[in-house]
């Protein structure tokens, strides 16, 4: 999470395992078992597995306590992460209850666009989660789709995928995403999310699906069955390539 006034920050127990909610925002979810967290944090991961395995380091903008990065350490334990959270009582909470060291992830504890303007590293993967907010009225940094994406831009090596959870915001982070490459979104049915994926070597929507579809993650698998996968466009944020929707979404 990034933001310039404090945030409430809670633990919720619940029979499924433990969620964080920052200003009543689900920031993040631990589940024991196979599941390991929800679904939307395995489409934010995912992507990782389009890049070739040699070559994952992996930036986290928005770290919270950690659902992206358990995921990822899953789908491919030796990558290199480094994770961004300005809000320390946030990394408080992810040590103490979700175990966030385990993770390997190298914090910076810092606003992401302060972090963004200093750092010179370069990335195979870079997750953008960054929101503000209280749950009803939660949105995107105002700095983000403009210089934010210009400096992300600049943290991709060649080849490299910039992925981004967004909610209201789709249209313009396409718009923003798209100089990167190729743009495609995993819609998580049942959700607001749209996951926004970019590269200049991002396969097609259904080659996307089949590389996925070929990892054996259980958890991986089940979330795939909720996601469709489409092509964006980003002058026509309504135009999209509908050519690989699961079973399951189809009417």
């Amino acid at each position: 999470m990034s933001g310039p006034q404090p945030q409430k920050v809670r633990v919720r127990r619940t029979p499924a395992g433990l969620e964080l909610r920052v200003d009543g925002t689900l920031a993040s979810v631990s589940r024991p078992g196979r599941a390991l967290t929800g679904v939307v944090w395995w489409a934010l991961a995912a992507p990782v597995l389009l890049l070739p395995p040699a070559r994952r380091q992996v930036l986290l903008l928005g770290l919270a306590a950690g659902s992206v990065a358990r995921a990822l350490r899953r789908l491919d334990p030796d990558a290199r992460l480094v994770g961004v959270e300005r809000d320390r009582e946030v990394l408080r909470v992810a040590r103490d209850e979700f175990d966030l060291d385990a993770l390997r992830v190298e914090v910076a504890v810092e606003d992401a666009l302060v972090w963004l303007r200093r750092e010179r590293r370069r990335f195979d993967l870079v997750v953008e989660d960054l929101f503000l907010g209280p749950a009803r009225s939660v949105h995107k940094p105002e700095w983000l789709a403009g210089e934010g994406y210009r400096l992300i831009r600049r943290r991709l090596r060649e080849g490299g995928l910039l992925v981004s959870n967004t909610i209201h915001e789709m249209p313009q982070i396409v718009r923003a995403a798209a100089p990167v490459g190729r743009v495609l979104s995993l819609d998580v049915r049942g959700y607001h999310n749209r996951i926004v994926v970019a590269g200049r070597r991002l396969p097609s929507a259904r080659e996307v699906r089949r590389r996925l579809a070929a990892c054996s993650e259980p958890a991986l698998a089940s979330a795939l069955r909720r996601l469709s996968i489409r092509r964006r466009h980003p002058r026509r944020p309504a135009a999209m390539e509908s050519d690989v929707s699961s079973p399951a979404e189809v009417p």
